[in-house]
């Protein structure tokens, strides 16, 4: 049997010299700043959607919608649901001022498409088939102040605050459209002793 170390065959890996061993070193570190990028990249994408096509964060301001939301809450808005679907009678949206486009309020949402809307001694009658007060627990015995009636069109929504006394809405301004919309409210995140969530299951009952 020939001798194996002198047929030039090593039982042992050629140790890798200094500049091997750094080009590997180099390399590794590479790889892992490109997975880096890869991740924070993914994440700008996926905050950049979240951000401007799912969900807007909102600043309640004023009081116009109190006892649900006071100023200063931090609200969520769901962009998504409207471009599925058309509003929910109680949902409380997020839209674009008639007035002065580059405002945004908060209110609920009342009359609907195709309805006879009248504000008249202190309530609410909702027309479809027959007339009907509306009844509106959140109220609390709050009088909706004022002497209006609209026929809604096929685009055309009635929103009202519910601080009645102290809102800027559809009685002065008129209906709203659905693509003044930018979405409904989700989430209440702020303050924390306050946070709560208001899914479809969440609506308020009516009389309808």
């Amino acid at each position: 049997m020939e001798d194996l170390q002198q047929a030039g065959v090593s039982g042992t890996e050629p140790e890798q010299d200094d500049s091997e061993k750094e080009t590997t070193w180099l390399g590794k570190i590479g790889l892992f700043f490109l997975e880096l990028v890869k991740i924070v990249v993914l994440a700008a994408l996926t905050i950049v959607v979240v951000r401007y096509f799912l969900f807007k964060p909102f600043y309640v301001k004023g009081e116009s919608m109190a006892p649900t939301f006071y100023e200063n809450e931090y609200l969520i808005v769901d962009e998504l649901s409207y471009r599925l679907r058309d509003p929910k009678r109680g949902e409380v949206v997020v839209f674009r001022s008639p007035t002065s486009p580059e405002d945004f309020y908060l209110k609920r949402v009342i009359g609907l498409p195709g309805e006879r809307v009248r504000v008249e001694n202190g309530n609410v009658t909702i027309c479809q088939v027959e007339c009907t007060v509306l009844s509106e627990s959140y109220l609390n015995g709050i009088k909706t102040d004022g002497d209006v009636a609209f026929t809604l069109g096929d685009d055309q929504y009635l929103v009202l605050g519910d601080n009645r006394g102290a809102s800027y809405d559809s009685r002065r301004f008129g209906p709203i459209s659905k693509e003044s919309m930018q979405g409904r409210t989700l989430l209440r995140g702020w303050p924390l002793t306050r946070i709560s969530y208001f899914g479809e299951k969440h609506l308020p009952e009516y009389n309808l």
